[in-house]
């Protein structure tokens, strides 16, 4: 078989982007209330990167004194960058949503590098969770952001961020304006309600007058026009101003593995085929993705989460083929990285090749699914369906914004760490799993999907009896109870994982598969030895690909 086969060309070396190892990571998705199947604002994030360790992060409400300073710590890196002024009152927050239903997520574009001031003070990570702990609403939350970095500049590169709450969803773009600047230019529009919206590492705003937004749901920096005049890199009308064709133009990469993920997510809801050329990233003349769509469906919250495990399934870019090796005989969706490469480690020219990047990757640290519904008080209305490790391969359990402790297993429990493995930390157990699962994916996915979608209709189907059960006590009592119930999944999702790796380990060693009893149980002899082994061979990937893809058009 020809290379050609196994992987796509790029056009040219030089066809290739600027962006960083890090603008390749993370999704985010947004599903309106009137989009959504029960009216809830939904609000999703894989976090990817390779090397973290994820965990669910928690800042009680607090009251703290005049005078009182916060640490400011680089989300990426733990470095302590500084002190600012903490606020009098802040609010609970539980990973990426606090206490009035307020969610904030993010992707990092990159855009132009010398945009760029290592002389600020605050990271995008940073910047997230101070707003969380100061907001009571989206609005007030773009206001915490932008000021914040306004009065103590911003390090980061270009970033995109879903700022949301029950009745609102917002899309914000920031970057800074160049080394000792200490300035930002930024813009965010409303999405409208009825609508969905994405990004993934691609800037996604450009005319925002074409939008047909009112004046009041388009919030922009005073320079972000005129410092862009100020470096040349815009002569045209203020009505004609792109923010991404000026400050982060799409190319290649940002297209195919950065705005094709957005297509994929519109293109389960909606006829996307126009838009195909675009998300290809070759035509210089596809038209451009919308930032919104109208779905033909409403979205219910299960539907997102399965839009979370997408490998473009499909579609031409789907990574289950069965025509091609690259997924190895037992046709895993998934590719190692880097995403660009020679076809040969020595080669030092000649045409690049990649794989596609979907929205499900192995890197992913930790992923949510936020949930805010204005039709319930805030403490029972928001939940994070939360998971660590590549969405495809966890269930999504319920944190509920108004908990005041973490279960542990989501926390850097019995010393666990990037560099440190524990069996009762989230996320190592459930990097172990997938990781065992991953090699060989047709054999061994089947019963790891089983046992996540078994669990999920569990935790989903509990929801109107945590409603129900919860609604008429006094706000404390309801929020114990909340509490004991996530910790409660979580811990119920853990234990059926450590059967889930014994099983795989016990049932599929040495690539046999053991018999198992009705029950479950494997079989032995009357004589209590194991019943003899099945040796099943390679999958047929014809027949794997045929389920895959009826599956997915079942849900």
């Amino acid at each position: 078989m020809k290379l050609t086969h196994l992987v796509l060309p790029v056009l040219t070396a030089i066809s290739l982007g600027i962006l960083t190892p890090q603008a390749k990571a993370c999704t985010n998705l947004i599903v309106t209330p009137a989009a959504s199947a029960d009216g809830s604002m939904i609000c999703t994030y894989n976090a990817d990167d390779y090397g973290m360790f994820g965990d669910l992060c928690h800042y009680p409400a607090a009251h703290h004194p005049a005078g009182q300073m916060r640490d400011i710590i680089s989300w990426e890196t733990h470095k302590l960058m500084g002190q600012i002024p903490e606020a009098e009152v802040t609010y609970n927050v539980i990973g990426n949503i606090n206490e009035h239903q307020v969610t904030i997520a993010e992707t990092t574009y990159g855009g132009r590098e010398e945009m760029i001031d290592t002389t600020g003070l605050l990271d995008y990570g940073s910047l997230i969770y101070l707003a969380l702990q100061r907001a009571q609403s989206a609005r007030q939350a773009i206001s915490v952001i932008t000021s914040l970095a306004e009065q103590y500049g911003y390090n980061s590169s270009g970033e995109t961020f879903s700022i949301c709450d029950p009745n609102e969803a917002w899309i914000m773009e920031l970057m800074g304006c160049g080394p000792n600047s200490k300035a930002i230019v930024w813009v965010a529009v409303r999405i409208p309600n009825g609508n969905i919206c994405a990004h993934a590492n691609q800037s996604r705003i450009g005319n925002w007058n074409k939008l047909g937004l009112k004046p009041s749901d388009i919030l922009t920096s005073k320079n972000v026009i005129s410092f862009a005049r100020s470096k040349g890199w815009f002569q045209g009308k203020d009505k004609d101003f792109s923010w991404k064709d000026t400050y982060a133009k799409p190319d290649f990469e940002g297209r195919r593995f950065c705005d094709a993920r957005v297509w994929s997510f519109f293109n389960h809801h909606a006829n996307m085929q126009s838009y195909l050329p675009w998300a290809l990233g070759r035509d210089t003349t596809a038209a451009d993705l919308p930032l919104w769509i109208v779905p033909d469906h409403k979205l219910s919250l299960h539907d997102v989460m399965m839009d979370m495990r997408d490998h473009y399934e499909g579609t031409p870019l789907s990574l289950v083929d069965s025509t091609s090796l690259t997924g190895g005989p037992w046709l895993m969706p998934y590719r190692p990285t880097p995403l660009t490469f020679h076809h040969s480690a020595n080669a030092t020219d000649g045409p690049n090749y990649f794989w596609e990047r979907p929205i499900s990757t192995q890197q992913t640290a930790f992923t949510f699914v936020s949930q805010m519904r204005p039709n319930k008080p805030n403490h029972l209305g928001g939940i994070l369906w939360f998971g660590n490790d590549d969405a495809n391969m966890i269930a999504y359990s319920p944190i509920y914004c108004s908990m005041t402790q973490q279960p542990e297993c989501y926390t850097p429990c019995h010393g666990a760490n990037a560099v440190t493995f524990s069996p009762d930390n989230a996320f190592w157990l459930c990097n172990f799993v997938s990781n065992m699962v991953y090699p060989r994916y047709a054999a061994l996915f089947p019963e790891l999907q089983q046992i996540r979608d078994s669990l999920e209709s569990k935790f989903l189907a509990q929801q109107q009896q945590i409603d129900q059960l919860t609604s008429t006590l006094p706000t404390q009592d309801a929020i114990i109870l909340l509490t004991a119930h996530s910790h409660q999944c979580a811990n119920i999702m853990m234990q059926a994982w450590k059967t889930l790796a014994n099983t795989i380990i016990v049932g599929h060693n040495d690539m046999a598969v053991k018999h198992r009893t009705p029950q479950g149980t494997f079989q032995t002899t009357p004589e209590g030895i194991v019943h003899p082994v099945r040796r099943t061979g390679y999958p047929d990937p014809t027949r794997h690909t045929q389920i895959k893809s009826q599956s997915l058009q079942s849900e």
